[in-house]
């Protein structure tokens, strides 16, 4: 029985099944494109056997697009014949016209955009089932993808990867950053951890250390009375031993091992030398991650920051790449005196030598974090000069108002936030 020979009702109900058809090759091949290939790899090692047959497709592109396309056409094309058919029988020849133009309109609605939606919108849902009949219909119809394909890839091979490329690229560091700040399921300390670890290649030791200024250490030149004394007060367990300047260091201390000197009659410093280990240096501007692989290499946990000249800047421990990862954890009662103290007013009273990171983290601001580590030099940075008294000046938008100046240092500063951060600008007062 031809399709002439068939009734209007029966013709429609073949465009129907067709339409179906269609709607199913579509979103098959929008589902399979949209698939998330790591969530797909971490389905198919949990042992899914939707995403094993998705994972054997997705394997040769060519082929499953061309089983798709192969479908998706022989159905559009006979669905177009039948629906010239049904038009002639309904309208005429008028209906030769009408015809395409309203089965353009059904097939679009019906068996394109809206399949193609929801399959971009659920690709797992789609994708999975589908690929139960796409592997035996691939089967099936080899021979004619094969076909197929070998016209096709063999047009298009000037625009393919060669051999020795990778046939998929791994994640960037950035995209990656990406990836676990805005697709992860969950958020909050767990995806703040990730992100910092993330960071710690953006993160130097000069960023964390504690500056050679506020070291706290064992000057052998001292009396030994004062050595116990800082010994006995220190809320650190390993203290740099130096001879007279920072420069000239000696070694680390690790109080632990002096513990035999309680009951002592009298401690000699020669005792102290001899129980302190070589100290450990580390150039400045190294990169967090490899400071922390070094750690983990020396087995150290503490390390002498100095400059190219060999100066020290600073001290650096394995403690602090810590917090710079999960945050405070430290029992130091010193560590929590507070650098930043809210005024009445909207603005913020804060200790000159507070680090610039630490204060855009405290308080979500966006100081310029590329030149000075502390407030103090930025400050002075801007200013390009150690001023005599107090004064005013605005570092990209942030009003400063310096409220206490000694021995050439910002001891405190008043700063005030503003609405909207304008361009960097400096304006001194």
């Amino acid at each position: 029985m031809s399709l002439t020979e068939l009734s209007a009702l029966a013709l429609f109900g073949i465009i129907l099944v067709m339409t179906l058809l269609s709607a199913y090759f579509s979103s098959s091949e929008t589902a399979m494109v949209a698939l998330n290939r790591y969530r797909l790899k971490h389905l198919v090692n949990a042992g899914h056997n939707g995403a094993k047959q998705a994972e054997r497709l997705l394997k040769r592109p060519d082929r499953l697009l061309g089983v798709i396309l192969i479908g998706n056409n022989l159905v559009n094309f006979s669905a177009a014949s039948v629906a010239t058919v049904l038009g002639l029988k309904l309208f005429g020849d008028s209906g030769v016209v009408i015809a395409p133009i309203a089965l353009t309109v059904f097939f679009l609605v019906f068996a394109e955009v809206g399949p193609k939606t929801i399959a971009a919108e659920r690709p797992e849902m789609i994708a999975f089932p589908s690929a139960f009949v796409l592997n035996p219909l691939l089967k099936f119809m080899y021979p004619g993808v094969w076909f197929i394909n070998g016209i096709s890839n063999l047009l298009v091979r000037p625009f393919l990867k060669a051999k020795g490329e990778d046939e998929e690229e791994g994640l960037s560091l950035e995209e990656l950053r990406t990836v676990v700040g805005q697709g992860l399921r969950f958020s909050g300390r767990r995806q703040s951890i990730m992100l910092r670890v993330l960071d710690l290649e953006h993160v130097t030791v000069d960023d964390i250390m504690v500056p050679r200024t506020e070291m706290v250490g064992i000057d052998i030149d001292d009396d030994i009375d004062e050595i116990i004394d800082t010994m006995s007060t220190s809320q650190h367990t390993r203290l740099p031993i130096f001879k007279g300047d920072v420069n000239n260091m000696l070694g680390i201390l690790h109080l632990r091992r002096t513990t035999r000197f309680i009951n002592a009659e009298e401690i000699v410093k020669a005792d102290l030398l001899a129980l302190s280990a070589e100290p450990y240096y580390v150039p400045e501007g190294t990169p967090l991650h490899t400071q922390l692989f070094n750690f983990q290499k020396m087995r150290r946990r503490i390390a002498i920051v100095v400059d190219e000249y060999g100066d020290v800047q600073g001290i650096v421990t394995l403690e602090d790449i810590l917090e710079e990862i999960v945050g405070e954890f430290t029992t130091d009662f010193a560590a929590h005196m507070p650098d930043i103290s809210p005024q009445p007013d909207g603005s913020y009273l804060i200790d000159g030598l507070a680090l610039v990171r630490d204060v855009n983290r405290a308080l979500e601001w966006d100081l310029p974090e590329d030149g000075p580590k502390t407030l103090n030099g930025l400050v002075l940075e801007h200013l390009e000069t150690i001023p005599d008294s107090n004064l005013c000046l605005r570092v990209n938008g942030y009003f400063f108002e310096t409220r206490q100046i000694s021995e050439n240092v910002v001891k405190t500063v008043k700063i005030t936030a503003p609405v909207y951060v304008s361009e960097p600008e400096t304006d001194a007062a």
